[in-house]
């Protein structure tokens, strides 16, 4: 029962008093470590044992509250969830379209990710279910991901705001559809959520992408015993067809290092000046890598050492040193492989000499907070000229920052460890107004970053 007992002593960060923190220059950045597992197979990872038949083994599960959340709604819907150790789990799980009734509220406290997912895999299950969050999530929306649920035959009750937002009722299809589906924008959680609900629909459940995103559903399918084809789709997207009903054989999953939480002491060491830094087993998943593909244009020195593959995805140590960074542009497209990146990307180009300019960010705006005027702030307030221009953010950097602002890190986990991160290459310190939210993505994030010679106080 340790796995029990474990989600009784989490923390909901959403009740946590306010932990500001401030960074200030200090010495090098040196050591090896390897950063916590990738959170979207954390997530994908428990959805999918909880939807096989037996006994999946998931080995390097991110234990942040996001996946927590989860795994808790994985057991209050029927699958048996237990933590064996330190990053080791297992799921016994119902099968495609056994989900049980759940008795009480589904709260994914500040996760869109697992709230989203969640939703597709509930929503061609015969049963209804209360789905919740905290403040953060409660003003994120939620009715693009329930239109193609609806289709597919499930029901929404709204209880929140006219966007569709939490808290809300999904009653899952009795006799579920499958459906064509184009996103309207480029989204691995529509995706994904589309793709999990055609798992109990008969048929062929297709989705088409203009552009391709993360692609970890669609191999976690596979590797779970699912049939799904891939195919080209104009330029630069995907039609993905997955066959309906099947029966998911349990698995083993080992979740490899997590690039998106990897970028922030990556950015750490080329601001720093004297740093070197070997970030162990990080996923190098080519959908994942548009933040390495910038910063090496703009002239970072990043190498990738042991390169393998595990489970499917691409798997590498990195080990990267100060850079003298330049400003460039960085296309529109790139941003399905970097979606989560920008706020700690922004860093480095106010660290960078000359402007970058990030286009087509509209997806910032909808994140944990706006992200794309989140970000703009923690620059501005620090003495970086920044500028808004559409969907598009324009970095003026000159080789450095004056820091001394008070960061406003709205509920936003990766907005506070950019504004950390930020604070070790300024002039003077960076303040982060609340550092609680760190904890849903990146657990141990600050007493890692000390080990590496941070000072953070």
């Amino acid at each position: 029962m340790v796995g029990r007992r474990w989600f009784a002593r989490a923390r909901h960060v959403k009740d946590a008093a306010l932990t500001p923190l401030t960074a200030r220059r200090g010495g090098p950045l040196q050591g090896r470590v390897r950063v916590p597992g990738d959170k979207s197979i954390s997530h994908r990872a428990l959805i999918m044992g909880a939807l096989a038949v037996g006994e999946t083994r998931i080995a390097g599960l991110l234990e942040g509250e996001d996946v927590l959340n989860t795994g808790k709604a994985m057991r209050a819907l029927g699958a048996r969830v237990e933590r064996q150790g330190e990053g080791v789990w297992t799921i016994d799980g119902v099968g495609v379209g056994g989900f049980a009734q759940p008795q009480s509220v589904l709260d994914f406290g500040n996760s869109g990710t697992g709230c989203r997912l969640v939703m597709g895999a509930v929503a061609t299950c015969p049963i209804s279910a209360n789905f919740d969050g905290d403040a953060s999530l409660r003003k994120r929306p939620m009715r693009r991901v329930l239109e193609p649920l609806v289709r597919m035959g499930a029901q929404a009750v709204l209880r929140g705001g006219d966007g569709g937002d939490l808290p809300l009722t999904l009653i899952g299809a009795r006799d579920p559809v499958p459906i064509v589906y184009e996103p309207p924008a480029a989204s691995a959680q529509l995706k994904s959520a589309v793709l999990l609900a055609g798992l109990a629909s008969p048929g062929e459940t297709v989705v088409i992408e203009n552009e391709a995103t993360r692609d970890h559903t669609e191999k976690m399918l596979v590797h779970f015993g699912a049939h799904v084809c891939v195919q080209s789709f104009g330029d630069q997207g995907r039609r993905i067809t997955l066959k309906g009903q099947p029966e998911l054989a349990a698995a083993q999953v080992v979740v490899p290092a997590d690039p998106s939480s990897a970028a922030f002491p990556l950015v750490a060491a080329l601001i720093v000046p004297g740093s070197e830094l070997i970030l162990q087993a990080v996923m190098t998943n080519p959908l994942r890598t548009g933040l390495l593909a910038t910063l090496r244009e703009m002239g970072a020195t990043i190498e990738m050492l042991e390169v393998k593959i595990d489970g499917g995805e691409e798997i590498a140590d990195l080990r990267v040193r100060t850079s003298a960074l330049k400003g460039v542009e960085v296309p529109a497209a790139r941003a399905p492989s970097m979606i989560d990146e920008y706020p700690i990307l922004a860093v480095a180009a106010a660290f960078a000499e000359g402007v970058t300019r990030m286009r087509g960010l509209k997806e910032l705006r909808v994140k944990e907070s706006d992200r794309l005027a989140a970000t703009a702030d923690m620059l501005r307030v620090n003495g970086v000229k920044v500028e808004i221009e559409g969907d598009d953010l324009i970095v003026h950097g000159k080789g450095r920052a004056a820091g001394g602002g008070m960061v406003a890190t709205h509920m936003d986990h990766r907005i506070a460890m950019a504004a950390l991160v930020m604070g070790l290459g300024s002039e003077q310190p960076v303040n982060a107004d609340d550092t609680a939210f760190i904890a849903t993505s990146f657990p141990g994030f600050v007493e890692m970053m000390r080990g590496l010679g941070a000072d953070f106080s």
